[in-house]
């Protein structure tokens, strides 16, 4: 081993004058250099109140609370549970005139939907009219969205259908299978409103955007399959979802099976629909077109079939709907018995999805108008209605996208808009339900076809594979899920992909090596900047991500790695070896037991190599579990600098002043 003389003359091992000469050099600039600082120590309770107090309450939500009179403490509760009462105040004629427009319009939308989604349930049409009655009624006085329209919706229809009749007939067991049917929706508004009172709504983050594109795509195709049913006057299909089950039911019924006539208004009217769509797409003004398409498709067609009598012909209709505003079900809902169990199950993933669902397009609506909502009110709103909804002889409703489109578009200004829809629906079901008795089941397959297929969002997919080919994998594994499986594999595909790539994520972080860019005291990643160089003798690493038992391991062997890798490049290159190794820490927000366990193992790893750890930027929370640890005895405080650039002063400043 070389030996060094010391300023005194006395000869010094080499591997002792770097440790003594970094600590000289920092000692010369004290005067010009800030230390890591260590916070205040928190006790155990205070600790654990802030940790749930962010996790649970990281909005504040007792903010407006304090320092009030109880007279006025009591008035904002109620303003708390009842928004209403607070945007209510400054209601206007002119915000009337705009809601008013905008529930007129998403009415003579939801009517013919509403029908064809009850269909795509399993329930008689008049269940689909009963839902967009008296939720959006409860969500107008609860929600906190101005623009999301409430009522059934394709997915949730499909996969609430798809799961009750895993169970019961809904041909044979009409009375029970509807029975369940509100059992399902008591318990998915049960499932709401507790993720939210108890501010859970964190949860459903757990389903990432990839994988909602891909089950929403999937769930398209899904329903506009089953729609086909319908499309070709078949009498005789198959109850599974799948698309090979499909296909072969198809094509198995297309010598004797497919009825011309219903062929015929199916195929004429969804492209009046689609025209209708393409008008109103390319030209903002006119989506009123697109909006009252479906109720016009609705009135002529009934009345082509009334005048032609193609009922005659094996042209399915509705036949009947129920006159009247909705019945109590209350005493309908199982709260004992297999089917309890059953309606629990079911409950609680078709309410989580209507939640993902509604939260998701209340947000985006939010986003472009520029004001905030508050997820947890909103899902003890959206649990309520249901729960409400489940005594009144409704199913699960949620936000629906494409009325909450039409909705925006049409001006809303309140959820006022949906009070005015609930009104148009109410007197529908009071007044002209007899009138769809001859509404052929063909254009309700038609406005089916044509409203999901604005759930598949080609740009979204592709942008996905642009960015991310791990997300594009979690779309494609959602979608094909969904289309050759069932809509309960494709759900949970989607979640299990979305926390397989969390788990991924947390146990094999990102680390970068470092490099210092010419002429300046900043340390960048080298592979995002070329010009950046490597300090000779000196070897720097980042470690982007907290640092946990998941990953600590991981994290120790990397770095290990990455030294590895650059004594194997100084041999080949005949340079200088490693002398010192620079961990930056400025992006590890935490790190627990095992993560300092791992950093204790690294430091006997570099000893036995005579390189000496260096500790850059760590944070609050990392330099106090450090310290509590006495792994900044251990290292020594000289060894933890404010920065990389001061932590290369110290040990390289011929490097730092070139």
């Amino acid at each position: 081993m070389p030996r060094t003389v010391s300023d005194g003359g006395e000869e010094l091992p080499g591997d002792d004058i770097s440790s003594r000469t970094m600590s000289r050099r920092r000692t010369e600039n004290t005067h010009n250099s800030y230390k890591v600082g260590f916070p205040p120590k928190k006790g155990a309770f205070a600790e654990f109140s802030d940790g749930l107090k962010e996790t649970f309450f990281s909005d504040d939500p007792l903010r407006p609370f304090k320092d009030q009179p109880k007279s006025k403490k009591l008035w904002l509760g109620l303003q708390h549970v009842f928004p209403m009462l607070d945007w209510g105040r400054n209601y206007t004629l002119g915000k009337f005139k705009g809601d008013l427009i905008a529930g007129m319009t998403i009415a003579s939308l939801c009517i013919p939907q509403d029908i064809g989604y009850a269909k795509l349930a399993g329930l008689l049409p008049q269940y689909g009219l009963y839902s967009s009655f008296v939720p959006p009624l409860i969500y107008a006085l609860m929600g906190s969205s101005r623009d999301i329209a409430i009522g059934p919706v394709a997915v949730v229809s499909l996969l609430l259908g798809t799961l009750l009749q895993q169970e019961l007939d809904p041909v044979k067991d009409r009375e029970e299978y509807t029975s369940l049917a509100f059992t399902a929706t008591f318990f998915a508004g049960l499932t709401q409103f507790a993720l939210g009172f108890f501010r859970l709504g964190f949860i459903i983050e757990f389903l990432s955007h990839a994988a909602i594109v891909g089950f929403m795509a999937g769930a398209a195709v899904t329903i506009a399959l089953q729609q086909l049913k319908g499309f070709l006057g078949i009498a005789v299909f198959t109850k599974k979802s799948d698309i090979i089950s499909v296909m072969k039911s198809v094509w198995g019924n297309v010598h004797h099976g497919w009825n011309w006539q219903t062929i015929l208004i199916a195929a004429s009217f969804l492209a009046f629909l689609l025209a209708a769509k393409y008008i109103a797409k390319k030209n903002k003004k006119l989506f009123w077109v697109s909006a009252i398409a479906p109720l016009i498709s609705v009135i002529l067609s009934t009345l082509c079939v009334y005048l032609t009598r193609a009922d005659k012909q094996g042209v399915a209709i509705v036949k009947h709907i129920d006159q009247g505003i909705n019945p109590a079900s209350f005493h309908r809902i199982f709260f004992s018995g297999p089917n309890l169990t059953k309606g629990f199950r079911i409950g609680v993933v078709a309410g989580m999805v209507a939640l993902t669902e509604a939260i998701a397009i209340g947000r985006t609506f939010a986003a472009m108008k520029d004001y905030q909502i508050d997820g947890n009110k909103e899902m003890v709103a959206l649990g309520t209605m249901n729960i409400v909804g489940s005594f009144t002889s409704c199913y699960v409703a949620t936000g629906s996208f494409s009325r909450s489109a039409v909705n925006y578009m049409a001006g809303c200004r309140t959820a006022i808009s949906n009070v005015v829809m609930a009104i148009v629906v109410m007197l529908t079901l009071l007044l002209i339900t007899p009138l769809f008795k001859y509404t052929p089941n063909a254009i309700l397959a038609s406005i089916i076809i044509n409203a999901v297929l604005g759930l598949i969002d080609f740009e979204a997919a592709y942008l996905l594979w642009k960015v991310d080919k791990m997300d594009f994998v979690a779309c494609l594994g959602a979608f094909f899920g969904v289309i050759f499986a069932s809509v309960e594999y494709g759900l949970l595909i989607a979640v299990a992909i979305s926390l397989g790539k969390i788990l991924l994520q947390v146990t094999r972080p990102r680390t970068a090596l470092l490099g210092n860019l010419p002429r300046t005291t900043i340390y960048r990643n080298v592979e995002q900047y070329t010009e950046a160089t490597k300090v000779p003798g000196v070897l720097i690493v980042r470690v982007d991500s907290a640092i946990y038992f998941t990953n600590s391991n991981y994290v120790k062997e990397r770095i290990l790695r990455w030294l590895r890798d650059e004594e194997e490049q100084q041999e080949e290159q005949k340079l200088s070896k490693t002398e010192f190794l620079i961990v930056e820490l400025s992006p590890v927000t935490d790190i627990d037991t095992s993560g300092i366990h791992a950093l204790e193992e690294l430091l006997k790893s570099l000893e036995k190599r005579k390189i000496q750890l260096i500790l850059a930027n760590p944070g609050p929370i990392v330099i106090q579990k450090l310290r509590a640890a006495r792994f900044t005895e251990l290292i020594g405080d000289d060894k933890i600098f404010l920065s990389v650039g001061e932590a290369v002063k110290m040990v390289a400043p011929k490097h730092e002043n070139a």
